[in-house]
């Protein structure tokens, strides 16, 4: 399609459209942020490093889900690698956050790599698909527990969150226009109020983020335990759902774009200290919601313009979050990604062969750490071994074989 001119972007963002937009970065700035929040607290970072990492995955994102919304005129918003952050979060309790930043820019590469030769595919076919979900789900176990740890602990902030949640998500009519990580929030933070379980807020000096250029520094470890788990999230998770969600609505999205402008994305963005970037599948989900199909690209506008206000106010959010207790920040996480945990198990074991996926998870979530490599990175090689000795010893066409393997092995995991 021929890209808007400005009257008609204008033209096309009625009410729903901007609700839509709105709404879908609303989902953003919530329980997502608070994973950030949990994998800044396992590195250690001061509040303006986790304020330039906000600044880098709104501002950046925003700025490339707007310009992509318009050039495609379809819904196409960008953020960030959830699943990759939950790794980093792994990573860096026990890696220097500069090299870190150098698997991110390692990360960037590789991703414009594939995007300019063509090859999403052969990367996409090379790895299994219910052993990388399986990963996925060790990974995110923490934050379900954590959210249940929360219940324990303070469950007068935890609980009325859990049950705001719930209801929403009960209603499909309260669904559609609150998303329940939302009501969550709005609900959690009546409760830290009225309890009075905050902690003061530590106004910052200035509301407006001030991003922190970072030099990155490269090991073999950081690259070995980071780099590809984080392209596999990257195109395996957020991509393949974002693409599964959009042609749901009617939508094509074009993989080697995609590809490549997350790749590009994350050089800046590594630069700053922000995580990957990846084709998100909630918020085009929100943004898809209803309206015209030939009009959702002006809600990813919205959407996109409404992120670049959120991470320009970067340091504003944390000191506000900050002054949350755990509990609601936990609670917070673990109902965000709850969905996500769900659809990373039925993806990981619907198959008639468990072996592989199950060794993976709890490989992943043992959190064991060898040879300065995190759990996931040996989650995930655990995981192809036991899946090649399969394929080898299985007969053709029993499950197990490559023949018996090929549904499990290519198709995309599900939308969450």
């Amino acid at each position: 399609m021929t890209r808007p001119r400005p009257r008609d972007v204008v033209r096309d963002l009625g009410p729903t459209e901007v609700a839509n937009g709105v709404v879908g970065a609303i989902f953003a700035m919530t329980g997502p942020v608070a994973v950030i929040l949990t994998a800044a607290a396992s590195a250690g970072l001061p509040p303006d490093l986790v304020s330039s990492w906000i600044f880098g995955v709104f501002v950046l994102n925003g700025v490339l889900t707007v310009l992509a919304c318009w050039a495609y005129r379809q819904p196409l918003a960008f953020f960030w690698t959830i699943p990759g952050t939950a790794l980093v979060g792994q990573a860096a309790d026990h890696l220097p956050w500069s090299d870190v930043l150098g698997a991110y820019l390692l990360t960037a590469l590789l991703l414009v790599a594939l995007g300019a030769v063509g090859r999403v595919d052969r990367l996409m076919a090379a790895l299994p698909i219910p052993v990388v979900m399986a990963m996925v789900a060790g990974v995110f176990l923490g934050f379900g527990t954590g959210l249940v740890s929360a219940l324990g602990t303070t469950a007068r902030v935890a609980a009325p969150m859990v049950l705001a949640f719930v209801a929403v998500a009960l209603v499909p009519r309260a669904r559609a226009v609150l998303p329940p990580v939302v009501a969550a929030v709005l609900v959690g933070a009546g409760a830290v109020v009225v309890t009075g379980t905050g902690d003061p807020v530590a106004w910052p000096e200035s509301v407006f983020a001030a991003p922190v250029l970072q030099a990155p520094t490269f090991s073999w470890a950081a690259a070995a335990e980071l780099v590809l788990p984080l392209a596999v999230t990257v195109v395996f998770v957020q991509n393949a759902q974002g693409m599964a969600v959009l042609a749901a609505a009617g939508h094509r999205a074009p993989m080697r774009f995609v590809t490549i402008a997350c790749g590009l994305v994350s050089v800046p963005a590594a630069a700053v200290g922000a995580v990957s970037s990846c084709l998100t599948g909630p918020t085009n989900a929100l943004l898809t919601a209803s309206g015209r199909r030939e009009r959702h690209y002006a809600a990813g506008i919205v959407c996109g313009i409404v992120a670049v206000g959120f991470g320009v106010l970067a340091p504003l959010a944390v000191a506000l979050l900050g002054a949350a207790p755990a509990a609601f920040v936990a609670a917070l996480a673990g109902l965000a990604l709850l969905r996500a945990l769900q659809s990373a198990f039925a993806t990981a074991f619907a198959g008639p062969d468990v072996t592989a996926p199950l060794l993976t998870f709890l490989v992943t979530a043992s959190g064991v750490t060898f040879l300065s490599l995190g759990a996931p990175f040996w989650g995930l090689v655990t995981g192809v071994v036991a899946t090649w000795l399969a394929d080898r010893r299985s007969p053709e066409g029993q499950p197990g074989s490559d023949r018996g393997r090929e549904g499990s092995r290519h198709q995309p995991p599900g939308q969450r």
